[in-house]
């Protein structure tokens, strides 16, 4: 056994653990509680993965991502989405350039989608033809403009921000868009204590000032050592389960999935748990990852990726009362097998 090695790896796991807590500090400054929105993030950062947050407006779903550019040092823009946005305003566009002697050229002038951090504001505000023009982006981080292909600079994480899509003037994002979100995270109301601390920051004399402690370099190696996080058999079958048990047409497949459900998790599901399970487990200080990682992450992995039926509309289902039963019921068998 190489000694060495392995005093190396616990090094650096070491350092990557106390970097996000640094960072998770850093942002607490401006972001009063939504522990699990913050860390659910950070783990789309490092998992290079993007994140959907649901909630009504006012919970600081904007101020979350903003401050993390501030701790992160990384570029940062922000594209609020409108039901008149085009898909040119968010990739760029060619336009003409004319020179001193006269002669014109075409040039390509990149979008705001050309950053680290990026911020769809009111995704649901758009129609779905400028929607769709993030998936390429998303999903192979490139942008394709003519016979060009201009790569996105790593790491690159779209956070959107959506209301709920009962609310007047919005349009459900397409099935494909949100496959590409690595995780759909749901944002609540704070509490009374948390309200109560808002409130206090809000009539303080001076504002917290939020200080770099990562950069680029920084975020990539955290990123190479989540990749040691080792992955145990068991585990990576109860990631598996998880989304064949919400698929109705296998026979795996929970007796919910069969009466509500009428699409179930795509495969991204299973490779998303895995991953963001990693992360998780990476900021825990493990370098293994466990069956409660799995659990932990799967509502905000699965619950964008089912769709149901009409008589899961009916009856008042909805993919996290159904998806909480079928995590509960295979996890228990996992746990007694």
């Amino acid at each position: 056994m190489n000694y060495n090695k392995i005093v190396g790896s616990d090094t650096r796991l070491e350092q990557a653990v106390s970097r996000l807590n640094e960072v998770r500090y850093e942002i607490a400054k401006v972001i009063v509680g939504q522990q699990d929105v913050v860390e659910s993030v950070l783990i789309c950062l490092v998992a290079a993965g993007h994140v959907l947050l649901e909630g009504v407006p006012g919970l600081g779903k904007t101020t979350l991502l903003r401050t993390m550019a501030r701790a992160l040092q990384l570029k940062y823009s922000r594209i609020q989405f409108t039901p008149d946005l085009m898909p040119a305003d968010i990739v760029g566009s060619m336009i003409i350039e004319t020179n001193e002697r006269g002669s014109k050229s075409l040039r390509f002038q990149p979008g705001p989608i050309f950053a680290h951090l990026v911020l769809a504001d009111e995704i649901n505000r758009a129609t779905p033809k400028t929607q769709s023009a993030l998936l390429e982006a998303m999903q192979e981080r490139t942008v394709t403009s003519g016979n060009n292909t201009h790569e996105l600079e790593a790491p690159f994480l779209v956070m959107a921000t959506q209301n709920p899509i009962e609310m007047e003037g919005t349009y459900p994002l397409p099935e494909a868009q949100l496959d590409r979100f690595l995780m759909k995270v749901l944002v609540r109301y704070p509490s009374r204590d948390e309200l109560n601390r808002i409130v206090e920051r809000t009539i303080q004399a001076q504002e917290e000032q939020v200080r770099p402690v990562l950069d680029r370099d920084a975020i990539l190696e955290v990123r190479s050592v989540c990749r040691d996080v080792l992955v145990a058999p068991h585990v990576q079958e109860l990631a598996i389960q998880l989304v064949m048990a919400t698929q109705p047409e296998q026979a795996e497949a929970h007796e919910l999935s069969k009466k509500y459900i009428r699409y179930g998790s795509s495969p991204r599901g299973a490779q998303a748990l895995v991953e963001c399970g990693r992360v998780r487990a990476l900021m825990r200080g493990r370098y293994h990852l466990s069956v409660e990682d799995v659990e932990a992450v799967a509502p905000s992995v699965l619950r964008h990726r089912i769709i149901l039926n009409f008589d899961g509309h009916a009856e008042g289902q909805t993919p996290d009362s159904i998806l909480s039963t079928i995590i509960r019921g295979v996890t228990s068998v996992a746990s007694t097998a």
